[in-house]
């Protein structure tokens, strides 16, 4: 029988991993696609695998995935008859749902008015308290009102929250009354930025939990299941970077009233389509120990493991809901099998507080020898840049216990390829070979109580081999191009030669220099630091050598480009930076100042010239991909320059403000 509401050809209003996720499923049930986009992804692969395209003309969200009416534009043009909004952008906003179905579009999501119920979170809540859920004590922040005597009420610490969109944005945690103005204004710039809605609340904060969350689906035909659970507790920025079905910390009784007010929740709106109820659940509480946080009214980034431990596709189950068939399964059909762990790969540096980064993807390989899936947005030339949020991969395994999940997926992450953008993999493989992690003992607060490393520390011997192999690949390599004696062995010479050097700078900025000499039988003596070595190359490639060092074996994988070396092995992934022989002239040093660790737009200017700072003062805000970042004194002292002013926009690297220190007493 057909569907009465068939999908012919469908416009993904979104960008990257997502965009490229949904056409997938939609490809497979012989649905054409359309993708929409912004000027910076023009050339992104989500645009090139769409059956169409259309150009949104603009930079940022405001100008293109956030406009209703260029995307609605986008639709007519195209000839589209449904529109899917992935998550984030436009997922949650009930006028453009209905907006879309006013121009006799299906929009695949919920109804408009169960998005508006669920869409204010306060609204939400106030519903879910009538619905018989738990949920703690929050205010509204309107215009009239005074922020400091809703606080007291709550009591701190407390959470100043978006009632609009998610995934961290226009959250922040106040332990203190003197924080709560500049939080509330932080806060209300970045939620107006990222959702268009500024409105916040005020919620009671829980340090120490753990954030659960219930899959659920529903039908035009008032069917209603739900998909158990989600664990995403490991977080930073209030933002999920590793989740996990089913939770660790869940038992069957548990579950099933996890799952009964979830679907209680579900039915109050009388939901249809995938969404997500979320809960906090507290750590060592007894029965009454969960709280409704809120409900996503679209599919989550966080969605393949629960498809891992189902079975299920649910952007294909959207899909046939939105067509108006009714689900093909009940609850008791839904059954869970093993364990799905899914991390997000995301261009940030976590030696910086996880500050998002940019730049160009100059190498992008994969794991192959564990399996696994990757929803990613990149491939090699990819631009990231600083208008969205910095999401470049999701990486999820599945297999039968907890354990060979978290461990399998760790050696992807170790044995993954990415270089040219600063990223947070070996975080992520750390964590999740963290003792902690392991035990499953997990919480929101994870990363500030267990402080897993940031980096995989780079061993003097490590730093030293791959150095070796970069020079050793270079001499290889001019031997393969050789037009002269090309047929001779490497390193032959009538009499003794005098060797070779090539010099390096390592990433904290410290020379290495290699001096070698090729030995008659094809080997090489070679000293770095001090250290005396042998080598010999076993086999070269245009940028892969294996290399053997004093009886052990390496392969190195480095790719030349101008005079960075990127190198990546089984242990390494690090870029040096090959010195000439004849040193450039040095640039003036800017002693004292602080400079923009990526290009961003400057949104506030807290001093100005001339002013007395303490150590941890605010000087400026600067937004990039659409998160708010701190500048902050280094120590106390005097401002003796601003190179930035509101609205400018920078670079990386730019100079911000010079602090002239104190000098000791």
């Amino acid at each position: 029988m057909n569907p009465p509401n068939p999908i012919t050809r469908l416009l993904v209003a979104n960008r990257g991993e997502i965009a490229r996720r949904i056409m997938r499923t939609a490809h497979a049930m012989g649905i054409r696609s359309v993708a929409v986009y912004a000027d910076g992804d023009a050339e992104a692969p989500f645009v090139r695998e769409a059956d169409a395209a259309i150009a949104l003309t603009g930079r940022i969200a405001s100008e293109t995935y956030l406009d209703v009416d260029k995307i609605l534009s986008a639709a007519a043009r195209s000839g589209a008859d449904a529109i899917h909004p992935g998550y984030g952008f436009l997922s949650e906003n009930a006028d453009f749902a209905r907006r879309v179905c006013e121009a006799g579009l299906v929009f695949v999501g919920p109804s408009c008015e169960a998005i508006a119920a669920m869409g204010d979170k306060l609204s939400a809540k106030r519903l879910m308290i009538e619905a018989g859920l738990p949920t703690l004590p929050s205010e509204e922040i309107v215009a009239q009102s005074h922020p400091r005597e809703a606080a007291s009420r709550i009591g701190y610490p407390l959470l100043v929250k978006a009632s609009a969109g998610g995934g961290g944005r226009g959250m922040r945690v106040v332990a203190k009354e003197s924080d709560l103005a500049e939080s509330i204004e932080s806060a209300r710039r970045e939620a107006a930025a990222a959702f268009g809605d500024d409105t916040l609340f005020l919620e009671r904060w829980l340090p120490s939990t753990r954030h659960i969350e219930i899959q659920v689906l529903g039908d035009e035909h008032g069917n209603l299941v739900h998909c158990f659970e989600r664990e995403c507790s490991i977080q930073r920025r209030h933002q999920k970077i590793i989740e996990e079905a089913p939770s660790p910390a869940v038992s069957p009784e548990l579950r099933e009233r996890l799952g009964a007010a979830a679907l209680s929740a579900a039915k109050a709106i009388g939901y249809s389509s995938a969404g997500t109820v979320e809960f906090l659940l507290e750590q060592g509480s007894g029965e009454a120990s969960f709280w409704f946080l809120e409900m996503n009214t679209r599919l989550q980034v966080e969605h393949p493991v629960t498809e891992a431990i189902c079975g299920l596709d649910l952007v294909r189950e959207q899909l046939r809901i939105a067509q108006g068939e009714p689900l093909g399964f009940t609850q008791a059909d839904l059954t869970h099998a093993g364990h799905a762990i899914e991390v997000r790969l995301y261009a940030e540096d976590p030696n910086s507080d996880f500050l998002p980064s940019a730049g160009r993807v100059l190498a992008w390989e994969p794991a192959t020898d564990v399996p696994v899936r990757i929803d990613s947005g990149i491939e090699v030339g990819s631009e990231i840049g600083i208008e969205f949020d910095p999401l470049l991969a999701k990486l999820i395994v599945h297999a039968p216990t907890r354990r060979e999940a978290a461990l399998s997926l760790a050696r992807v992450l170790e044995t993954t390829r990415i270089q040219g953008v600063i990223t947070n993999r070996e975080f992520l493989a750390i964590t999740l070979r963290h003792d902690a992690f392991l035990a499953g003992d997990t919480s929101t607060d994870f990363i500030e109580i267990h402080e897993p490393a940031r980096r995989r520390p780079l061993s003097a011997e490590a730093l030293r081999s791959a150095a070796i192999a970069a020079a050793l690949l270079a001499q290889s390599s001019n031997r393969l191009e050789a037009r002269v004696l090309a047929t001779h062995p490497t390193g032959w010479r009538v009499t003794r030669g005098a060797g070779e050097e090539r010099v390096f700078r390592d990433p904290e900025g410290s020379v290495l220099s290699v001096r070698y000499r090729a030995m008659r039988d094809g080997s090489f003596e070679v000293e770095v630091e001090g250290q005396r070595r042998h080598a010999r190359v076993r086999r070269v490639e245009t940028e892969r050598i294996d290399l053997e060092i004093d009886g052990a074996r390496y392969r190195y994988d480095i790719l030349s480009l101008g005079s960075r070396r990127l190198i990546r092995s089984a242990d390494v992934e690090l870029v040096l930076v090959a010195v000439p022989r004849f040193p450039e002239p040095e640039g003036e040093d800017s002693t004292g100042g602080l400079t923009a660790q990526m290009p961003g737009k400057v949104l506030t200017v807290n001093v100005a010239v001339g002013d007395r700072v303490e150590a941890g003062q605010l000087l400026l805000v600067l937004e990039a991909m659409k998160m708010e970042h701190r500048i902050v004194a280094p120590h106390a002292g005097t401002v003796s320059g601003l190179g930035v002013a509101v609205d400018d926009q920078v670079e990386s690297g730019a100079l911000l403000a010079e602090i002239l220190e104190e000098e000791s007493p």
